[in-house]
């Protein structure tokens, strides 16, 4: 767990989070980037993408590059805009067995950045 975070029930997380999740889960780009800022970034394996179409282009190579499972397995809050995900996933990329830390900065409701980490 995070420093100052608190474990919550995954019902808990925002709408915004859940909602992308789902699209993210589903491999549905264009419903998930709709829940960032424009000028939201994703840092994911030591890349950066900043907004809309860096974004979109990420989460379909990401989604398409391996053959996984991905299941919500628990959440945390830090604050009202700060959120982590926790994310079990089983496929055919290197390892095969990952839990991931979806973390979450919200502004005005949407993703404003999402860090994404093992």
């Amino acid at each position: 767990m995070t420093d100052n975070a608190q474990a919550i029930d995954l019902t808990e997380l925002p709408p915004t989070i859940t909602d992308y999740l789902t699209a993210h889960r589903t491999r549905d780009a264009d419903a998930a980037i709709t829940h960032f800022t424009d000028d939201a970034a994703v840092i994911d394996d030591g890349r950066t993408y900043r907004g809309p179409a860096d974004i979109r282009g990420w989460l379909k190579r990401s989604s398409g590059e391996y053959t996984y499972t991905i299941e919500l397995i628990g959440s945390e809050r830090i604050d009202d805009e700060h959120y982590t995900a926790i994310n079990h996933l089983e496929g055919d990329f290197p390892g095969g067995v990952v839990d991931l830390y979806f973390r979450f900065t919200l502004r005005d409701g949407r993703i404003a950045r999402l860090v994404i980490e093992a």
